[in-house]
C-alpha cells in the first residue's frame, strides 16, 4: 500500500510525536514493586503493597555459596534483592570464596527457581566486601554488574529464558572488547545500580590502573538505548584529590529526577563529599563537603565498609549517612547529615548515620504524632558496647523527625528530635560484661516501611526478623531466621504479594503468613 503525500509530509512529526510518547509513557509510574537498593531511585525503603502477616518461613535461599566468617562475624554486604510486577524474585548470589557471582530469578509463591545466569563480575578492591548490585527497571528489563565496568541486561527476568540479553560498556563495548584483559584487571563497578524512570541506569566505578582510554574512577550513566558517558569522581565536586566513588553507597534521584547524588572521597576512612551531577549529562551541578558535627573543622569519615547511600525525601531534602571524626567520638554511631536539594543548606542532622540508609515515614503512619513535618524518618539507632567504642548496648531503631530538635544526651549534639523508638529484645551475651543492658544490634541499611498496615520490618542480629507497629511502638510479630550472628547490615523488602524478604547469615527468608 502506498503512502499518500501527505502523509508523507507528516510522517517525520508522526515518527518524532510517537517517541515522545514512548518515553513519557516509560517515564511514567509503571510501578515496580522493588527495584533497587531502599525500593526506588529515592532510596525510601516505602512499600506500596502492605506486608502480609509474619508467622513462618516461607522459603530460602543462599545469597553466598562460600561465605567467608571472621569468628562469628560475617563482613560482607549482600546486593539489596528486587521483585518483578509479575512476582519473580530476583537476587544476586556470590558463588565463591573470594568472589564469583550470578544472579537468579525465583516464584515468589514457592522460591523454586526460574532462571539462572553467571556473570564475570569482578570485585574491587576491598575490606568487608562490598555488594554486587542489581536494579530492574520501569520497562522490566534486569541489569547486573560485569567485568571491566561493564553491565548485563535480561529483557525478560519473568520468564525461564529470556529472548533479550547482552553486555555494554559506559565506554563503548567495542573498547571493552578490543582491550578486554586490559579493562577487567583495571575497571570496577562498586556501587550499586540505580535506575531512573526511563530506564537509564547509573553507577560508580573505580579504575586501578592505566587503560587506553584513559579512564579514572568516576560515576557513569548508560541510557535506555545503551549509550553511555561518565564523570571523573574528582570533576564532580572539582577537587583534583577526590580519588573514588564511596564503595557500595547507591546513587539517588530527586524527585523530578532531574539531579543525582553520591558521595565521592579522598579514600577510604577519609573525608568526602556529596556531590549533584545533572541526571542527563553528569554535568556538576552542586557539592558540599561533608563535616562532623561536633568537631565541624574536621571532615566526616566515609568507610568503604559501610554501605550508606542518599535518601530523597518527599520535599527534595537529602540524608546521607557518614562516621564520625575524630573516629569514636560519637560511639561509631556516626550522623544522619541532613542538607536541602541544592545542597547549599545543611539541615538538622540524626545521631545515627553509620551504614544507615535511612527511610521515609508519613506522618500519619506514626498516630501518636503530634508535629507538623509531613513526613519523618527511620534510621538504625544503635548505641554500641563494644570494647573502646563507649556506649550502653541498648540499641534501638528510631523514628526521627526531621525539622524538630532535641539534645542528644550522649554526645551533646542538636540533632533530629526522636518520636518513637524501640530496643531490641535478645541480650548480647558477648557485651554483657561491658554493658548488662547490652541487646543484639539491629541489622539493617534499608528498612521496608509499610503505611497500610503503619509498621516497618526490620532485621536483628539475633536471627530473627520484626514487625516494628508504630501506632502501638512495640515489636508485635517476629519469625526466627538464624541462631544469630554478627554480620554487615542488609536491607528488608516487601513483595508485590506481601512477602517479606530479609538477608540473614548469608541466606535471603520469604516470611509470610
Amino acid at each position: 500500500m502506498s503512502l499518500t503525500r501527505a502523509m508523507r509530509r507528516f510522517l517525520p512529526l508522526v515518527c518524532i510525536l510517537a517517541a515522545f510518547l514512548a518515553r513519557v509513557a516509560s517515564g511514567q509510574s509503571i510501578s515496580v514493586p522493588w527495584s533497587d537498593l531502599g525500593h526506588g531511585p529515592q532510596h525510601t525503603g516505602l512499600s506500596q503493597f502492605p506486608a502480609n502477616t509474619m508467622s513462618r518461613i516461607e522459603w530460602q535461599a543462599p545469597v553466598d555459596l562460600d561465605p567467608q566468617y571472621s569468628g562469628n562475624d560475617l563482613y560482607i554486604h549482600y546486593g539489596s534483592p528486587v521483585v518483578t510486577q509479575s512476582n519473580t524474585v530476583i537476587i544476586p548470589v556470590k558463588t565463591g570464596a573470594q568472589g564469583g557471582f550470578r544472579v537468579e530469578g525465583h516464584s515468589a509463591t514457592s522460591g523454586s527457581l526460574v532462571w539462572t545466569q553467571t556473570t564475570d563480575y569482578i570485585l574491587p578492591a576491598h575490606d568487608w566486601t562490598p555488594s554486587c548490585g542489581i536494579c530492574l527497571t520501569p520497562r522490566n528489563r534486569l541489569y547486573f554488574p560485569g567485568a571491566g565496568g561493564t553491565v548485563y541486561y535480561r529483557d525478560v527476568p519473568d520468564a525461564a529464558v529470556s529472548t533479550g540479553t547482552g553486555q555494554i560498556a559506559f565506554y563503548g563495548i567495542s573498547h571493552y572488547l578490543a582491550a578486554e584483559s586490559t579493562y577487567q584487571d583495571n575497571v570496577q563497578i562498586d556501587t550499586p545500580l540505580t535506575s531512573d524512570r526511563y530506564g537509564d541506569i547509573f553507577f560508580g566505578f573505580t579504575v586501578s590502573g592505566s587503560n587506553p582510554l584513559g579512564l579514572q574512577s568516576g560515576i557513569a550513566r548508560i541510557d535506555s538505548s545503551g549509550a553511555g558517558t561518565w564523570v571523573a569522581a574528582s570533576t564532580a565536586p572539582g577537587d583534583p584529590n577526590i580519588v573514588e566513588v564511596v564503595m557500595n553507597c547507591a546513587p539517588a534521584l530527586s524527585n523530578d529526577q532531574k539531579t543525582l547524588y553520591i558521595a565521592v572521597s579522598y579514600g577510604s576512612f577519609q573525608g568526602g563529599y556529596l556531590v549533584a551531577l545533572d541526571s542527563r549529562t553528569l554535568a556538576p551541578v552542586a557539592h558540599v563537603l561533608l563535616k562532623d558535627l561536633i568537631y565541624t573543622a574536621s571532615d566526616a569519615l566515609l568507610a568503604d565498609e559501610g554501605s550508606a547511600s542518599p535518601t530523597i525525601g518527599p520535599d527534595g531534602d537529602v540524608y546521607f549517612g557518614v562516621l564520625e571524626n575524630p573516629f569514636l567520638s560519637n560511639h561509631d554511631r556516626g550522623w544522619m547529615l541532613h542538607f536541602n536539594g541544592a545542597l547549599s543548606m545543611e539541615k538538622t542532622p540524626g545521631a545515627f548515620g553509620w551504614d544507615d540508609t535511612c527511610s521515609i515515614v508519613p506522618s500519619s503512619a506514626v498516630p501518636s504524632y503530634t508535629g507538623t513535618s509531613s513526613y519523618l524518618i527511620l534510621t538504625k539507632y544503635n548505641n554500641y558496647a563494644d570494647p573502646g567504642v563507649g556506649g550502653n548496648g541498648i540499641n534501638k531503631v528510631a523514628i526521627l523527625d526531621p525539622n524538630a530538635t532535641e539534645i542528644d544526651p550522649i554526645s551533646g549534639a542538636t540533632v533530629m528530635n526522636e518520636v518513637i523508638t524501640v530496643v531490641g529484645v535478645t541480650p548480647d551475651a558477648a557485651l554483657l560484661s561491658y554493658s548488662p543492658n547490652a541487646v543484639m544490634e539491629w541489622c539493617i541499611n534499608s528498612a521496608a516501611v509499610d503505611p497500610s498496615t503503619k509498621s516497618a520490618i526490620i532485621n536483628s542480629e539475633d536471627g530473627k526478623v520484626y514487625r516494628w507497629d508504630f501506632t502501638t511502638n512495640s515489636l508485635t510479630q517476629s519469625v526466627v531466621l538464624t541462631p544469630g550472628i554478627g554480620e554487615a547490615y542488609t536491607p528488608s523488602i516487601i513483595g508485590p504479594n506481601g512477602m517479606v524478604y530479609v538477608i540473614n547469615n548469608a541466606t535471603v527468608f520469604a516470611v509470610g503468613p
